[in-house]
């Protein structure tokens, strides 16, 4: 049978309290020798944790100990073993099911009387606490830190770290290149084949804010003391235009066309001559929606832009805009003194309420009344709520279409996609085009910060589908182009 010596040492105690392995061993040997407890085995765990029992060295002893092979464990002191006090439960109970005696040198247990075990579940109460409390510490520590801008992880790919602070390296022209390709449209893979860094290190780099000068703190990014590698408009350009978990493709459309019947994406696909059409998902499978070329569906996008040019249809939208602004607007009219009513609602409540307590109506009648008037005021708040969101709907949407209108009062769209090539027309897409939504009788283009329009198939070379006269469920609007704020003609 064999005397078994435990040692283990953090890095943290070793440099604060100089526990070394070393020093343990030598200790545990002398005490083992004065007890006459025979051959002393060491085993031990260094610059390990004890907060849980996932050590190599305790699974080693409780392995010698399921097979007969210990008559004893030394520790230097019972928080060497664990400082969870479950653990330390546990591993008693273990040692005492199969008569190995553990000793602690500093505390000087002993298991087999009740005060001594009762002394060891105190002794682990204050290992777990003490642990517990490191753990409080050095949290409290890294908030404080990184509140003052200094970075206390690893320096991501572009950075060194040097006295808390991340400085920009050799790899730095690479990371601002791998944004920049991103945002000219390239896959993540030509981006990865451009820069040569890995691909997965290219998805975590241009997921990573901290290489606009910030510093992630819990769920927050917040300003940090290091110098950025990108500008706001690079991180931007590099996310301009991508649904997260959707794969985009190469076609400059990829992602924005929708099928007006079933709501769904479309996808492309070839004919195998060099042409491509957009398609619905689910066509044949309950969709009868035909296929649109994609060269039909790019004039669509080019074509609104133009008409967005018109200062009539600008006007027009205005005008609408303006309309919904005013008290006799559609869903003003609908809802008609509806703060008169809510007043009058709460007052009626109070004089319900006062006539139960003074026992002029039982509390059935009560009980019905209240719930009454409760849904009628449930009501008007709803309807009053949903009139303060149209009311900032129609504000963003008309500082967003004064945005796009005065940014295409200086473009000359025409010139600029004409000679614009694959790469710069993909950035034009991505910052002005929200969807293409694909019925039997027309298109509907939406640009962002628009509302949208419609673009019959003749103005952009496409044919009419035999569908378009049969269709009954199509939304209205086709005899204008301009589709109403708000989804209306």
């Amino acid at each position: 049978m064999l005397t078994v010596a435990y040692c283990r040492v953090s890095t943290e105690e070793q440099a604060a309290e100089g526990f070394s392995i070393e020093g343990q061993a030598t200790k545990l040997r002398d005490y083992a020798r004065i007890l006459d407890l025979g051959e002393v085995v060491v085993i031990d765990d260094p610059g390990i944790s004890g907060k849980n029992l996932e050590r190599p060295g305790i699974e080693r002893i409780r392995e010698m100990i399921a097979d007969g092979h210990v008559s004893h464990v030394l520790v230097w002191r019972l928080d060497r073993l664990s400082r969870n006090l479950g653990d330390l439960i546990l591993l008693a109970d273990e040692f005492g099911k199969a008569n190995v005696g553990l000793v602690s040198l500093s505390e000087n247990l002993d298991l087999t009387s009740a005060a001594g075990r009762m002394f060891y579940n105190i002794l682990g109460t204050f290992a777990q606490f003490y642990r517990e409390q490191l753990a409080e510490n050095v949290t409290l520590g890294m908030d404080q830190a990184r509140r003052q801008g200094i970075w206390v992880n690893r320096p991501p790919t572009g950075y060194d770290l040097v006295d808390g602070v991340l400085i920009p390296n050799g790899q730095a022209d690479q990371v601002r290149r791998a944004f920049r390709l991103r945002g000219m449209g390239k896959s993540q893979a030509e981006v990865a084949d451009a820069t040569g860094i890995k691909r997965t290190t290219i998805h975590t780099i241009l997921n990573n804010r901290a290489y606009l000068g910030e510093m992630r703190h819990k769920d927050q990014w917040l300003p940090s003391r290091h110098e950025p590698l990108i500008t706001d408009e690079e991180w931007r350009a590099a996310h301009r235009g991508r649904t997260k978990g959707v794969k985009r493709g190469k076609d400059l459309l990829s992602g924005r066309v929708h099928c007006g019947m079933c709501g769904r994406r479309q996808s492309i696909m070839g004919n195998g001559k060099g042409q491509w059409h957009y398609r619905c998902r689910h066509h044949g499978d309950g969709c009868d929606q035909p296929a649109r070329s994609n060269r039909g569906l790019l004039k669509a996008f080019v074509l609104a832009l133009s008409l967005w040019g018109e200062e009539e249809l600008r006007n027009a939208v205005r005008r609408d805009l303006e309309h919904r602004r005013q008290p006799g607007g559609a869903r003003r009219r609908r809802a008609p003194g509806t703060a008169e009513r809510l007043a009058e609602l709460r007052r009626q409540r109070e004089k319900l309420l006062a006539l139960h307590y003074g026992g002029h109506i039982s509390a059935e009648q009560f009980g019905e009344e209240q719930a009454r008037i409760t849904a009628e005021i449930e009501g008007h708040e709803a309807e009053a709520l949903d009139l303060a969101k149209e009311s900032a709907m129609i504000d963003d949407l008309s500082l967003q279409f004064e945005e796009v209108a005065a940014f295409l009062d200086e473009a000359d769209l025409d010139t600029l996609w004409s000679a614009a090539n694959d790469d710069e027309r993909r950035v034009l897409v991505d910052e002005l085009l929200e969807a293409i939504t694909v019925y039997p009788d027309r298109l509907q283009v939406t640009i962002i910060g628009a509302p949208p329009l419609n673009i019959a198939f003749d103005e952009v070379g496409l044919k009419s589908s035999a569908l378009a006269k049969t269709n009954k469920a199509r939304p209205s609007g086709t005899d204008s182009k301009f589709v109403g704020v708000g989804g209306g003609t």
